[in-house]
């Protein structure tokens, strides 16, 4: 599969102590490369976590959804090739099982072992193999980092997506390294895919789940390749505390809101790349909506935009049709005047006051459409709201490896 042409270059990321990582690879599909990975994290790990809102979630997201309420992790499993998801009863009895392993080599109880899967939906984990991978990883334990960890937990993924950031917190300096894997079936009802942080901040349990909450909100739920939200979405935030400074409780305690920033422009990266790497994607596109009469109504406008067919066939064939904008404010269900409503391709405004531009050159428009970035910007001028979201063109990529998948 070739690079996407979005692709950015891989980031130094530095250690975090108390996580460890190994790779091993069994046939979930006819692959060679690794595709189970094992985290093992220092006791005392903090976790924080949002899994999808899907009605036919995987057993891995419920598993995670009973156990994060523990605020506790020593472990991290994560299969990919098999979704594990629309597997019944099967599939439940093969994620404990692997969770059980994974506790029993790391010498913890299985509630702290927070498990992933990600691929082919309907086809049980097979029992075998996933235990063999986790035996497998675990004997490799250290002998991975996040670049390999990157590939392991990847499907049509183009490119390994990774991000860091950090923070001063109390004369300490707290680094977060996320990585990422996604690039088709991507839409926001939490995060469509998974995403994996780790930091050695010393935060409490219900702190860290309230800036991870607070970060996708602006950043995973704001992002879309397709619309369509995947079964097995999930992302898990651990924090090992290793930096030693004084442990955050609250958003009033000192370094908290550093932290809380670092984690959200981390998130940000991630997200963007997720996009950067949507199946048969030749540009990037950023939504911006002003004038709404809230946030919330905003967001929908922008994603009505942002999952618009029309609008981003269009992007594709670098054609300046402005009218498929008016069209996705129109059928977004929001408050909207015709004769209000604002648009910009890039930094030129195309209509308004119900029309076209007097004077209109298309030719900077075209110009801006050409490249790898585009931005547009409506303003519907009726309140304050606003909102930022991240999409992708549709091209025939897209049919290509979606029409190609299971084979």
């Amino acid at each position: 599969m070739d690079i996407s042409p979005l692709a950015l270059p891989f980031p130094a990321l530095a250690p975090i102590a108390g996580v460890r990582i190994g790779t091993a690879s069994v046939p979930y599909k006819r692959w060679t490369r690794d595709c189970v990975t094992l985290v093992e994290l220092a006791e005392g790990t903090v976790v924080a976590g949002l899994t999808t809102q899907s009605k036919c979630p995987s057993p891995e997201v419920e598993l995670c959804r009973t156990k994060l309420p523990g605020g506790q992790a020593r472990g991290l499993i994560v299969n990919a090739g098999n979704s594990n998801a629309f597997t019944g009863m099967a599939g439940r009895q093969a994620a404990e099982a692997q969770a059980a392993r994974v506790a029993e080599r790391l010498g913890c109880s299985a509630d702290r072992v927070f498990s992933a899967s990600t691929g082919v939906i309907g086809v049980p984990l097979p029992v075998d193999l996933a235990l063999a991978g986790v035996d497998q990883a675990h004997a490799r334990l250290g002998q991975a980092d996040f670049l390999a960890a990157c590939h392991s937990i990847g499907t049509t993924d183009t490119f390994p997506k990774a991000a860091t950031s950090s923070a001063m917190i109390g004369g300490a300096r707290v680094t977060l390294n996320g990585i990422v894997k996604g690039s088709g079936m991507i839409a926001p009802d939490m995060a469509t895919m998974l995403g994996f942080i780790f930091t050695d901040a010393v935060v409490s349990p219900a702190l860290w789940q309230q800036m991870l909450r607070a970060a996708v909100a602006t950043t995973f739920n704001c992002i879309t390749v397709d619309s369509d939200t995947s079964t097995s979405d999930t992302v898990l935030a651990f924090a090992t505390g290793a930096a030693g400074h004084a442990m955050l409780a609250s958003m009033d305690d000192p370094g908290a809101d550093a932290l809380a920033a670092a984690l959200a422009d981390l998130c940000r990266q991630l997200a963007i790349l997720v996009v950067r790497d949507g199946e048969g994607a030749q540009k990037l596109i950023e939504v911006t909506v002003t004038g709404a009469v809230d946030d919330g109504s905003a967001h929908r406008v922008a994603m009505s935009i942002a999952n618009s067919p029309l609008l981003k066939t269009a992007i594709a064939g670098g054609d300046a049709n402005w009218g498929r904008v008016v069209m996705a404010v129109g059928k977004a269900g929001e408050p909207a005047e015709r004769d209000l409503l604002s648009i910009r391709f890039g930094d030129t405004l195309v209509a308004q006051a119900g029309g076209v531009v007097p004077g209109y050159d298309e030719a900077p428009v075209a110009a801006h459409l050409d490249g790898q970035e585009v931005r547009l910007t409506v303003d519907l001028g009726l309140g304050p709201g606003r909102a930022r979201v991240w999409t992708c063109d549709l091209t025939h990529g897209y049919i290509s490896i979606n029409a190609d998948y299971r084979s």
